[in-house]
């Protein structure tokens, strides 16, 4: 058996009944307490909002590469195989030039070809369009199909990528 604990004198079990709970505060608003705050908020959600728009409107914009970007992996694939060679370098030109009529309008990009479709598309990027795919662009309407057969290895893939960093 335990020990019986005595008894506590008067004057202790008067201070303990007159002990209360501990007082907890009420807790903290998360509201703003001025104005200056508040305003800080509305501010910065209004900026998120616009900052958001713009990156939508660039990400629509932008679909027409996303798509180009897309089909050329399947004219890469078709670029490989020497029977479908010729069909896909000209699928490749009509990719682009499809590129350039989204991106800089039918009126001063249609009627380009040849040396003018070339100047065109290297005065639309920093690194210029590249040597084989200027190439082909410049005069590969007039070549036939023996040039697509004749075409090294690599020249499908040098032209993929020449085309994928154009677009």
């Amino acid at each position: 058996m335990e020990p019986q604990q005595p008894a506590p004198d008067p004057i202790t079990e008067a201070a303990l009944r007159s002990l209360k709970d501990i007082a907890v505060p009420p807790p903290v608003s998360w509201m703003p307490q001025t104005w200056g705050w508040a305003l800080a908020a509305v501010i910065l959600l209004v900026l998120l909002v616009i900052l958001f728009l713009i990156w939508l409107r660039r990400y629509q914009a932008n679909a027409y590469r996303r798509e180009a970007l897309r089909q050329l992996t399947f004219i890469e694939q078709r670029i490989n195989d020497p029977i479908a060679r010729p069909d896909a370098i000209h699928e490749l030109a009509l990719l682009l030039k499809q590129v350039a009529l989204a991106s800089g309008g039918r009126a001063e990009t249609a009627s380009l070809s040849g040396a003018a479709w070339v100047r065109y598309m290297e005065n639309r990027t920093e690194n210029g369009v590249g040597d084989s795919l200027g190439k082909m662009l410049d005069d590969g309407e007039y070549r036939g199909a023996n040039h697509a057969a004749d075409m090294p290895s690599d020249g499908g893939a040098k032209l993929i990528a020449d085309a994928r960093r154009w677009i």
